[in-house]
């Protein structure tokens, strides 16, 4: 096995130059881990990106084909909410880039058609983002052509890299409205107080006659639901009435259309997500439908997985057979360990109400924010590390235990939330540069050793620091006219985003190359179960546990200090050990006693030590 000697890297190392323990990424990191017919879903490192703010490889769709003023085509690159002119040309070009720290599959935010632009006056904003779709058989002319989506997994998987599509089941853009919308503020409307089995409330004129309910599955029930004017009134504009591909989706029938959500109860599954076009995933229409869509671009590009936007805010029966059929559609596409994994959106370390879509809805896996809280409460909220503990404590919750969760998708931040870097700066008002890299790389080696599939959001590699969550946390790569990205103070780098940020000396991005070619070497990071060793109880310090592979049988210690001061501490570890070996960081030369390896960590440090068995 190869030994990865990466220093413990910290406010002196930052600008280091030609000479520096590293100033280049290692030179054989490769796709892929280990021998590509035994590769599984949580040897993969992901690489998370918004096209439009990636890279401009053909500034001739820059408009998407549209004409007009940017209320129509949606492009102001000026405009934090709009089109910046990023595409698919632009993401093949660099490949190179992405593929040189490490990275294995590439998810990226929806490419499918867009409405332009939506938003009250003077409120618009640009679907540059890709969750307002309208058309789901096509990619937006903004980022390219169906046939460029082609081309671009071929090239990805030429390189043994995967590629996975953001999807929406949830709802579309938003193209429906209501009558009565104006006067109630498009508050949501109960199938208590506005049954299907009446207009407009209790009191109102007999409708839907034999509809039994949208808990009886039938088709033969829901053909009885013929009137959409339970709740509201839709309205939909003469120039939107057939803008939505497939043309079932035109249809009002086949949406809730009960008012906006307010996140909570019935709401959050049949209202409106900020007044996005709800679909009645109840309906067996609606389930057949987006299942011959999802299905169709599985046999046609072969990508290898889907991140599905919005999982809870869908009826779990809707799951029951969307999974299933996806993954049956993927093997008779060929396509090995086809990757699915749902976002639910939870704040908090207990995985308890991840795990209930494992289990109840059948989803492989979710995005693990149990993972993202206790990193973000341990690394920037000062928690004692045992926060990070119990969360892994907790993967008996999934369905499949333990070893399912070595595939859940791991991250530190993302498009919604905000920038991990964000998060720490705004957990701690008044942080040194220096200190913020600190604690964002011990974020990013706690990503690569512990179990799960590390999620890298695209920027975070060359210490992209944003003002907040949402849009204010999708930069550009490529050079920003944007004011409020450009005034923002970068870590690891004088650069701002108004220069070409692709530098691949940044100490970030050397560093995720580093912890990636690690974790390739040793099956223990990638598949190894978790034995916690130990952790300081109060205020931040120690956290250690080991990583054992059962096939390979290789055991890691691995280390972190979530302090401010060196720390030196003896550490459990197995019996079986005779001697150990330093994969990443400072590791002891010998073992304090059998059974005992005494560690040394800097502030905010980390290692990572091969157990050597000795002969039994």
């Amino acid at each position: 096995m190869k030994r990865i000697l990466l220093p413990i890297l910290g406010a002196a190392w930052i600008m280091a130059g030609p000479g520096s323990a590293m100033t280049e990424p290692p030179s054989d990191v490769e796709a892929g881990a280990g021998d590509e017919s035994d590769r599984q879903l949580s040897d993969e490192v992901i690489y998370f990106v918004l096209p439009d703010r990636f890279a401009n490889g053909d500034t001739s769709n820059d408009l998407g084909g549209i004409a007009g003023d940017r209320l129509t085509h949606g492009f102001d690159p000026t405009h934090k909410g709009f089109y910046h002119g990023g595409d698919l040309a632009g993401l093949t070009e660099k490949l190179d880039y992405i593929e040189g720290m490490g990275v294995t599959a590439i998810w990226f935010a929806p490419v499918f058609k867009n409405k332009p632009v939506q938003g009250d006056p003077g409120q618009e904003s640009a679907g540059y983002h890709g969750y307002w779709v309208t058309d789901f058989t096509s990619i937006d002319p903004h980022f390219g052509t169906n046939e460029e989506f082609e081309a671009f997994v071929e090239a990805a998987h030429a390189r043994g890299m995967k590629v996975y599509m953001d999807i929406i089941t949830n709802h579309t853009a938003d193209v429906i409205g209501y009558a009565e919308g104006a006067q109630t503020g498009y508050t949501y409307r109960s199938k208590a107080d506005f049954p299907y089995s009446r207009r407009g409330g209790p009191d109102g004129e007999p409708i839907n006659e034999g509809f039994a309910g949208d808990d009886v599955a039938t088709a033969e029930n829901w053909a009885r639901l013929t009137d959409a004017t339970f709740a509201y009134t839709p309205v939909i504009a003469e120039a939107e009435r057939n803008v939505k591909v497939p043309a079932w989706l035109n249809d009002p029938i086949y949406y809730h259309n009960r008012g906006n959500s307010a996140w909570v109860g019935e709401s959050s599954v049949y209202g409106d997500f900020a007044g996005l076009d709800d679909l009645a995933t109840e309906h067996p229409r609606v389930v057949d439908g987006m299942i011959e869509i999802f299905g169709d671009w599985i046999e046609r590009t072969k990508v290898d997985g889907f991140r599905i936007d919005t999982a809870k805010h869908v009826n779990p029966e809707f799951w029951q057979k969307f999974v299933p059929a996806m993954m049956e559609r993927a093997e008779t596409a060929g396509i090995p360990d086809f990757r699915i994994f749902g976002e639910v959106y939870s704040e908090g370390p207990n995985s308890g109400f991840l795990a209930q879509f494992t289990r109840r809805d059948g989803f492989p896996a979710v995005l693990d924010f149990a993972f993202q809280s206790a990193v973000r409460g341990a690394l920037a909220r000062d928690a004692s590390p045992a926060i990070v503990a119990d969360m892994l404590a907790g993967d008996v919750n999934y369905e499949g235990g333990e070893e399912a969760a070595l595939a859940m998708p791991i991250f530190l931040g993302n498009h919604d939330m905000g920038r991990f870097s964000t998060l720490v700066k705004a957990d701690n008002p008044g942080i040194s540069q220096e200190e913020l890299l600190d604690r964002v790389l011990l974020g990013h080696a706690m990503m690569f050793t512990l179990r799960g599939s590390p999620v890298i959001y695209y920027g975070d590699e060359q210490g992209f620091v944003g003002d907040g969550n949402d849009q204010l946390a999708r930069e550009n790569m490529f050079p920003s006219l944007t004011e409020v990205y450009n005034d923002n103070d970068l870590i690891g780098t004088d650069a701002t985003t108004a220069d070409d940020n692709f530098d691949t000396l940044h100490p970030i991005y050397r560093t995720v190359a580093a912890l990636a070619e690690a974790r390739k070497s040793s099956p223990a990071l990638r598949r190894g179960l978790t034995i916690v060793r130990g952790y300081d109880h109060e205020g931040p310090g120690l956290l250690a546990l080991e990583r054992h592979d059962p096939a390979s049988g290789e055991r890691v210690l691995v280390v972190f200090n979530t302090s401010g001061e060196s720390i030196s501490r003896n550490v459990e570890i197995n019996y079986r050990a005779a001697g150990i070996a330093p994969l990443l960081g400072q590791c002891p030369a010998d073992l304090a006693a059998p059974g005992v390896a005494r560690i040394v960590l800097p502030a905010f440090g980390y290692a990572a030590c091969v157990l050597e068995e000795g002969k039994q």
